[in-house]
Formats: structure tokens, C-alpha cells, sequence
């Protein structure tokens, strides 16, 4: 199987892009269990690409309920370096209204007992975390945003919550008093992940409405909602085709050598069923047997 390079996350609705050809499904079991679904793998711009349906076939998956570690574990097993994640969010601020793209910098958690790491069971590392978005991959992104034509908004700060309910007005206000920009359930556990795993990330925020604290907010349609969502879906086609041609092919971004000091239970004192099992992740820094 040919080495891809690039991988997607977001709604089904991407995998409908025309200019994908040479398809093909490649369905993945990893040491983390089943990912969303399988991959769907093509061929974007001259580039191979997998794409992953963040809450499977239908959207059948909550957020809380997505196997974060499996869905970026299988993408590294494609031999992945880079992930474009395609989601809608709600608004926090006036400016960025429906239909606008964001292509955050910053994360605020406020996610419970996700699992959000490769690591443990007897082997220990800390990767850096302050600036949790790839800078040439996100800088990209906002290029290839308005090369597509689209009104996209450089920075800013997502919140990802718990879900699977929307926030509470006294929430919402809260999240506006803290400064945060826009709010969504699913992409701080992908970028923490990925960048364990040494893969570039950025997110590709679709705004579908205003969180509740806008006056408007209860004028808001389910149908509103999802004539948005096509309409965004569309929008993210155009830049993931624009982005996916513009890639470098070496990546110089710290991304590709998180783990270099990030590792630090000594060799000799890991197992070896979890060496071989992270073999796809630290094999560069450990020596793993086969």
C-alpha cells in the first residue's frame, strides 16, 4: 500500500469531493481498539490522501464516544505527516458569523476523562503542548481559505466541551468573559494525540450559528443549522483541495520531533509488549524488537 501522506478528519460529506480518484477503503485495527470507520484513501491534487469520518458512517458516534487514540493511530500506521480537521463550531463573538471559517491557535479543555494520550502503562512522556496547532500547516490553511474564496478569521481560542448537550447561557458567558472565540466537543483530544504521534495538525473551523449567549440564537433552526453544515462542507472541499496542493514536502516545524525529549522512562525499564505496540511511535528513539 502506497504511503499517504496526508490525512483528514471531519464529516462524511468530504469523502463526496469530485476531484478524489483511485479510491479505496482500508479498514485498520490498532493496540487502541477500532477507529470511526475505516479509511477511505484517494488520490487529491497529485497527493495520496485517507480520510476518516470522525463519527462514522451516518454519524452514529457522540463525542464523548469517539476512539480518539485509534482514529490517529490508524492514520499513523498510513504513514501520515500532516491532518487537515474539518468541524463545525459555534460562535462566541459577533464577528464571526455563520459561514465564516476559523483556523484557531489556542485550545481551552473542558473535556472529562477523555483518554488523550498514547502513553502510560510503564512508559512516561510529556510532549509540549503551548502552541497546540501547527504553524505552517495552519498558515497554509488560512492561505488556501481565501484563495477559496471564504471569509476566514486568523487565531483564536477553542473551547472544546463535554457535550453531548450545548452549553448553559451562564457557560456561554463565561467562555465570552474568558476571551475564547469559538466552541466545539471534538478537536483537542486529535491535536493532543497527533502530536504525540509527530503529525502536523490544524483545524479548519466551520461557524454554523451563534452559541446560545446571542439574542438570536433561539430564532435558530435545526433546518438553519443544516443548510449551514452544506454549505460549510462545500467551503472545507475548496480549501482541504487548495491546502493539499500546497504542502511542503519536508516538513521544518517542530511537530515532526515532538518526541525526541519528550520520552522519559529509560529503554531498559519499558516492557517490551508496549515498545512494540507504540513500535509506529517512538520507533525512531527506541530500539524495538521484533
Amino acid at each position: 500500500m502506497d504511503k499517504v501522506r496526508i490525512g483528514i478528519i471531519g464529516g462524511s460529506g468530504l469523502y463526496d469531493m469530485a476531484e478524489v480518484t483511485d479510491r479505496q477503503e482500508v479498514t485498520l485495527t490498532t493496540p487502541f481498539g477500532e477507529p470511526s470507520g475505516p479509511y477511505l484513501l484517494g488520490t487529491l491534487r497529485g497527493q495520496r490522501v485517507a480520510f476518516l469520518a470522525r463519527h462514522g458512517a451516518g454519524h452514529r458516534i457522540l463525542p464523548s464516544e469517539i476512539n480518539f487514540r485509534a482514529n490517529l493511530f490508524g492514520m499513523k500506521l498510513l504513514g501520515v505527516e500532516y491532518i487537515l480537521s474539518a468541524s463545525a463550531v459555534g460562535s462566541l463573538k459577533e464577528e464571526y458569523k455563520p459561514l465564516d471559517i476559523v483556523i484557531p491557535d489556542q485550545f481551552l479543555d473542558r473535556t472529562t476523562g477523555r483518554p488523550s494520550t498514547f502513553f502510560g502503562r510503564g512508559l512516561a512522556a510529556h510532549v509540549g503542548f503551548a502552541h497546540p496547532f501547527c504553524r505552517v500547516l495552519s498558515g497554509l490553511a488560512v492561505e488556501s481559505g481565501r484563495l477559496a474564496g471564504a471569509t476566514v478569521h486568523e487565531g483564536g481560542a477553542y473551547v472544546c466541551m463535554e457535550g453531548p448537550q450545548f452549553s448553559t447561557l451562564a457557560e456561554s458567558r463565561l467562555y465570552r468573559a474568558w476571551g475564547m472565540d469559538i466552541i466545539g466537543m471534538t478537536n483537542v483530544q486529535e491535536a493532543k494525540l497527533a502530536r504525540e504521534a509527530e503529525i502536523c495538525y490544524t483545524t479548519i473551523a466551520l461557524v454554523t450559528d451563534y452559541d446560545c449567549w446571542h439574542p438570536d440564537h433561539d430564532s435558530v433552526t435545526v433546518d438553519m443549522v443544516v443548510a449551514t453544515l452544506m454549505q460549510n462542507a462545500e467551503t472545507a472541499q475548496r480549501i482541504i483541495a487548495e491546502a493539499v496542493s500546497r504542502l511542503p514536502y519536508v516538513r521544518s516545524c517542530e511537530c515532526a520531533s515532538a518526541l525526541k525529549y519528550a520520552l522519559l522512562t529509560r529503554p531498559d525499564a519499558m516492557s517490551d509488549q508496549v515498545k512494540h505496540e507504540l513500535a509506529p511511535l517512538i520507533g525512531k528513539y527506541v530500539e524495538v524488537h521484533s
